[in-house]
């Protein structure tokens, strides 16, 4: 079986260890791919924002089976193109991938679905968002509608700044590109938590839970990044938590999307706060997060590849995902200066010592290798993640493999699962 993973991040090198774990599958290629990736696939270039182009790619390569890492892709329709030419592909259609493609779409249908989430406006002009703020009580969040890489949410301390965003986001001034909406939001306290799920347009089969630390850093301070580090455990979410869920959140969107004439096929990952009125959904994604993904599939124990075909093929509700006990982590090492300006091209050193511990997988996120020598070629670079009987055992392996790596100006948080150690003692 021949499988084909658009992406070149992380989560792409993860998604590429579980399916080569796959006995069905025999060759994989990648594209674009990293370095980390080339060591298991064949990497193939192509341009993830050009649609055409990998569709040729996906044409040329006849792939068995077709996985999409990233959000953009999808937003362009790469699912439905490649549907449309006779291709198996496990993601949502473009219609499907609203959920995460637009804010102010997914708002909307969480109030029709009675789907719990924070108090919202939308605005479509300056003076709508002004009127909006006045409604909301400080800190205020204010949301681009549109993709926009992590950097479209902004936590705003009075109304007047709430404002000036709205304005930044309306001008382009703060992400390059015009939004045509903006949302207005409650701010939420609780911790948050990624429920992420496989679905087959009609049943969901939920994957363990995990909690990403988003900022750079430690004691969650600093701007907010592509992820710094995640953690899954067992205990994270209670049995009758992940029951309610599940029951009032995932199945409700997947139901909804299928009333709507979009059913949602793929993974949908529910981002979530737990407040003290319960879970309230912050966002949906249309993907595996990154870096969740790392720490999730290191705990899989069944087939990932047989996971997917079920979905596609409508049979996910006889399909049983076993899941090793215990829990994971997943230690991001950085470019220094991320997520700001940052340079790239220095030579990584100590792979081989840190992939040697116990437990270990050491997914690349943003390498290339040249004349043999892997070096830095991205914000996140490494993404050390360990498997073990408890959080504290995972994450001293993933901490004593990320002593063995160096590269210039590399940075990681060194206190990711803080909050669940502390709680745990």
């Amino acid at each position: 079986m021949k499988v084909l993973i658009l992406g070149s991040g992380g989560r792409e090198h993860a998604l590429s260890w579980a399916v080569a774990r796959s006995p069905r599958v025999t060759q994989i290629v990648c594209a674009p791919g990293n370095g980390g990736m080339a060591q298991i696939a064949r990497c193939v270039p192509v341009d993830l924002k050009d649609l055409d182009a990998m569709v040729r790619l996906a044409e040329a390569e006849k792939p068995d089976l077709a996985i999409v890492g990233p959000e953009l892709p999808l937003a362009l329709g790469i699912v439905d193109a490649l549907q449309g030419r006779g291709l198996r592909v496990f993601g949502p259609t473009r219609a499907a991938a609203m959920l995460e493609t637009s804010k102010g779409f997914t708002k909307r249908f969480l109030q029709r679905h009675n789907i719990p989430t924070a108090n919202f406006a939308i605005c479509a002009t300056a003076a709508e968002a002004e009127k909006a703020a006045e409604k909301f009580h400080p800190p205020i969040v204010v949301k681009a509608d549109g993709l926009a890489a992590g950097k479209g949410v902004v936590l705003c301390d009075s109304r007047h700044m709430a404002v000036e965003t709205a304005q930044g986001l309306f001008s382009g001034a703060l992400l390059g590109t015009a939004e045509h909406q903006v949302v207005i939001e409650e701010f939420l306290t609780g911790d948050e938590v990624s429920f992420l799920c496989l679905s087959d347009g009609q049943h969901v089969t939920p994957l363990v839970p995990s909690q990403d630390h988003k900022r750079i850093g430690e004691g969650d301070t600093g701007p907010n990044t592509g992820g710094m580090g995640v953690y899954s455990t067992d205990s994270l979410l209670d049995s009758a938590m992940s029951e309610w869920i599940l029951h009032h959140i995932a199945e409700p969107t997947i139901r909804g999307m299928a009333d709507e004439d979009a059913p949602f096929i793929g993974v949908l990952y529910c981002g979530l706060m737990m407040t003290a009125r319960g879970p309230q959904v912050l966002e949906f994604n249309a993907r595996f997060g990154d870096p969740e993904t790392q720490a999730i599939l290191v705990r899989l124990e069944s087939d990932f590849v047989e996971a997917l075909d079920a979905c596609i093929e409508g049979r996910l509700a006889d399909t049983e995902l076993r899941w090793a006990p215990g829990a994971s982590a997943c230690v991001v090492a950085s470019s220094g200066g991320y997520p700001g300006s940052y340079k790239t091209g220095f030579p990584i050193s100590g792979l081989d010592a840190a992939a040697q511990v116990p437990g270990v997988q050491i997914f690349h996120a943003g390498t290339v290798q040249t004349n043999g020598q892997m070096l830095t070629a991205g914000g996140r670079v490494l993404g050390v993640t360990a498997a073990a009987e408890s959080l504290e055992q995972a994450l001293s392996s993933a901490y004593r493999a990320l002593s063995k790596i160096a590269f210039d100006r590399m940075y990681y948080r060194r206190d990711i699962g803080h909050r669940a150690l502390k709680a745990a003692r």
